[in-house]
């Protein structure tokens, strides 16, 4: 037991694999709390199917793919948002619409375009095979992301609230709104070399859910969410070393028995109130 927890200080793979899962839990899990309160959860899955485009373009281009999956997942989000201030079709119709297409078009470029990219690494992540420009990036959307939520969450939170009184309030709507779209899919960004397209949705969208569960003021669900989300990272890659299992599901795994754990204790806590039938 005592080798198992000691091995992530000794082998430099390990130690780059857990600083890279703090990293990237760190502002997806700030950010979870804003998704859910807006019922925002899945446009983060959203936005991780629709980079798939950039990466092959950025590819093509030859820079870094991650410049590639920014634009194209920022790109997809601010459609959606035209699309949905210019017709009647409904927000997550359209989400629907754009970003399957997105991916689909991603897949059909890969195929014909650049057969070589393997897919392994984009869809699952490769956090034991982390890259050092993988953690700049990680570290600078956590330090970014972390800074502009530790001066702006009220701001960020009014607007989630009601953006009619966040715009009397004199508060710039617009810039808060495409502000968190581009967080979101920094973050996005940053967590694919950790835990890949597939899995990023449980980053952004389970520890703020968690953290719902268990407090009630958004000062505290903030910290919760926070503190879920790394307490994950650091618990799912020891579950990995430990089963021998893939880093980015193991995290995953603890995600959601966190969250599993939160429901039930919510559930007894109501059943064991007065008047509770």
């Amino acid at each position: 037991m005592i080798e198992i927890l000691a091995l992530p200080f000794q082998l430099p793979f390990l130690r780059d694999a857990m600083l890279a899962a703090l990293l990237v839990a760190a502002p997806c899990g700030l950010l979870s709390a804003f998704l859910v309160l807006k019922g925002w959860s899945l446009i983060g899955d959203a936005i991780s199917h629709a980079v798939l485009p950039g990466v092959v373009a950025a590819y093509l281009l030859g820079v870094p793919l991650i410049a590639g999956a920014f634009v194209a997942g920022m790109g997809s989000a601010l459609l959606t948002g035209w699309l949905d201030t210019h017709s009647r079709v409904k927000r997550d119709t359209l989400m629907g619409v754009v970003f399957s297409g997105m991916f689909a078009t991603g897949l059909v470029a890969i195929t014909w375009i650049a057969p070589e990219i393997h897919l392994d690494h984009i869809l699952f992540g490769n956090l034991l095979g982390v890259e050092p420009f993988e953690l700049w990036t990680a570290a600078s959307v956590a330090l970014v992301v972390m800074g502009i939520m530790a001066l702006r969450w009220r701001d960020f939170l009014l607007h989630a609230f009601d953006p009619t009184q966040a715009r009397a309030a004199g508060l710039a709507v617009g810039w808060l709104h495409h502000g968190l779209l581009a967080m979101i899919s920094a973050a996005v960004v940053s967590a694919l070399g950790a835990v890949g397209i597939i899995l990023v949705i449980a980053l952004l969208v389970t520890p703020g859910a968690t953290a719902f569960l268990l407090v009630r003021r958004f000062g505290a669900m903030l910290l919760t969410s926070l503190g879920v989300a790394l307490l994950s990272a650091v618990a799912g890659l020891y579950l990995s070393i430990a089963l021998d299992s893939a880093p980015g599901a193991s995290i995953v795994v603890v995600l959601t028995a966190l969250f599993l754990a939160a429901l039930a204790w919510r559930t007894a806590r109501r059943a064991l109130q007065p008047g509770h039938e």
